[in-house]
């Protein structure tokens, strides 16, 4: 799985063999600047949601439910279920267990399968003191552990397991009759999910130890741009066979 923000990139990964896409509310991070997820909400994600679903055909397409919008109350949360399903979501995705589990077993009993997703949760990055690692105790890998099983029992497709020891991942994973899917969590989960724009290089600062980068995007583009702004100061672009 990669996350994906707009059409563009959604046309190239739709002719790859990546098997789904997470329109991630870290788009609030990644396209819009903010330090955290949690200037996400439901409009900003759907904005980013249809844009996407117009360039990919094919792909599982993942909605992430934005900070605070499963904790509204059913209405609200259902609303904007209803909303990123008719824009072209397949599923959505909801950090948590607990009393969301709740929520999450009537959205699943409507009819629109869920995605969960345990240990490092971005949208409660106050709550757990920053983007540290989760579950590195046995009282903490117990709870992620109960978390997931309460997922899966709520009725959860998959879950994403984010920033934990690669051990517990293995627990988690063997324990589930989902699959698992994770990022920073080792190699034992069932698949794996990067961020686009980290993994092809862009974010230029952004080097955490789970991160590889399969491309030096920024640089690549860098140079692009200097070459371009070269070529036009030395009158070498447009040349005549670019004029009309």
């Amino acid at each position: 799985m990669v996350t994906c923000y707009d059409y563009w990139s959604a046309c190239i990964i739709g002719e790859t063999g990546v098997d789904a896409v997470l329109v991630g509310d870290s788009a609030a991070m990644v396209m819009h600047g903010h330090a955290t997820t949690i200037n996400a909400d439901v409009e900003m994600m759907a904005f980013h949601l249809a844009a996407v679903r117009r360039g990919l055909a094919d792909k599982l397409l993942i909605a992430d439910f934005p900070f605070l919008a499963h904790k509204r109350g059913v209405e609200f949360a259902m609303g904007a279920v209803d909303r990123f399903m008719k824009l072209g979501a397949n599923a959505v995705k909801i950090e948590g267990a607990g009393t969301t589990a709740q929520l999450i077993r009537h959205i699943t009993e409507s009819g629109v399968p869920v995605m969960g997703h345990v240990g490092l949760t971005p949208q409660s990055v106050h709550a757990l003191g920053g983007f540290t690692l989760q579950g590195s105790n046995e009282k903490a890998a117990q709870r992620i552990l109960d978390e997931a099983r309460q997922l899966e029992d709520a009725g959860c497709f998959s879950i994403v397991l984010e920033k934990v020891p690669a051990e517990l991942a293995r627990r988690v994973t063997d324990s589930l009759s989902i699959p698992t899917i994770g990022i920073g969590a080792g190699a034992h989960t069932s698949g794996q999910i990067l961020v686009l724009h980290d993994m092809l290089g862009f974010t230029k600062n952004f080097k955490p130890k789970f991160l590889r980068k399969y491309l030096d995007g920024f640089q690549l583009v860098n140079d692009a741009l200097s070459k371009f702004d070269s070529d036009v100061k030395s009158r070498m672009f447009p040349s005549e066979a670019e004029s009309y």
